[in-house]
């Protein structure tokens, strides 16, 4: 569901209005947001904290919306620096004054025209994974929408409608509304155990932007979705092992747990859900040392499809190459 507002590129393409340029733009976002978490990943992945400034909202709703305050008033924010605004709404009635729908993180600005770029989160994932490349060193230039797996990620990224349907669970008047709505969360969540019961990521050995846009929501499901927002059929803790293991391998790669603070994660509740109390819970334990995961695993389980991993040939063969008969055997072609 496309997101209401802006959805400009950043560009060197002729005509282009946004163009990569160093400290132009400035990312506001939320540590608490799921979505937001998104981009604030990206930004680190791809080296581009020194390129793109950034500013954190407070976790807590106020009367007037999200709400930019010190780090004094709630640890982990960083104020607005470019416009010094204390609200996000006055963010989008600067770039459009006749803006009428929700204020929402995070929102792409830029400095030099003085207006939104973009308020979609997976279309600022994917500007963050390219747009900035000839500014980055060269080993922040991979990306993490290959061309071959695009098809599928942007598939993949169909199963995060499941977001909106945990929300709709905690939020809802209606029994008929949370039973159609919890039926779709858990339907998705079995879909991804199974796809990643066969595969260490969720388009296989590669991490991708499929597997940043997902994590963000599955570290937050025990500690919020299963007690906030009632959606307690099952538990990742305990019912979803291989969705526990991607989400503690991710969790251990450079950059990504600085990324996480379920402190504010925790603050940020429905509209009259009481915040004052906030629960223990921070969710399974994710700093647990992990087996390195390997193509030998996914071959020892029977299940692996070489061909499904391996778009250049040469690899493919040079990788069956390496292996012994017994486990040729085992592999599904």
């Amino acid at each position: 569901m496309s997101h209401p507002g802006f959805h400009h590129p950043i560009s060197n393409d002729p005509g282009s209005t946004f163009t990569p340029e160093k400290d132009r733009y400035h990312l506001y976002t939320s540590l608490a947001c799921p979505y937001s978490q998104r981009t604030i990943v990206m930004r680190a992945l791809k080296g581009l904290e020194d390129i793109i400034g950034l500013s954190i909202t407070d976790c807590r709703r106020t009367d007037k919306g999200l709400k930019f305050s010190s780090p004094e008033e709630m640890p982990g924010c960083i104020p607005d620096t470019v416009n010094n605004f204390t609200y996000v709404y006055e963010l989008y009635q600067k770039a459009d004054p006749k803006y009428d729908k929700t204020f929402t993180v995070p929102i792409l600005w830029d400095k030099k025209l003085g207006t939104i770029v973009n308020n979609e989160s997976p279309e600022i994932m994917r500007i963050f994974d390219k747009a900035f490349d000839k500014l980055c060193p060269e080993e922040n230039q991979k990306s993490y929408y290959p061309e071959p797996l695009c098809a599928e990620i942007d598939e993949i990224d169909n199963w995060t409608k499941f977001e909106e349907s945990a929300l709709i669970c905690g939020i809802t008047k209606t029994q008929k509304e949370y039973d159609e709505n919890v039926a779709i969360v858990f339907g998705i969540l079995d879909k991804i155990e199974e796809t990643l019961s066969k595969k260490q990521f969720l388009t296989g050995t590669i991490f991708t932007g499929a597997d940043i846009r997902l994590w963000p929501m599955i570290v937050r499901f025990d500690p919020i979705c299963v007690t906030t927002l009632k959606c307690n059929l099952k538990l990742i803790r305990t019912d979803y092992p291989n969705i526990l293991r991607w989400a503690r391998e991710i969790y251990q790669m450079p950059k990504i747990a600085d990324t996480l603070n379920m402190h504010h994660c925790k603050l940020l509740l429905p509209p009259g859900v009481d915040d004052s109390i906030i629960p223990i819970y921070d969710g399974p334990e994710c700093t647990i040392q992990l087996h390195h995961y390997t193509l030998q695993d996914e071959i020892d389980k029977g299940t692996i499809c070489l061909f499904a991993n391996k778009s250049d040939p040469k690899e493919l063969f040079a990788t069956l190459h390496n292996l012994d008969e017994e486990c040729l055997e085992k592999v599904c072609f």
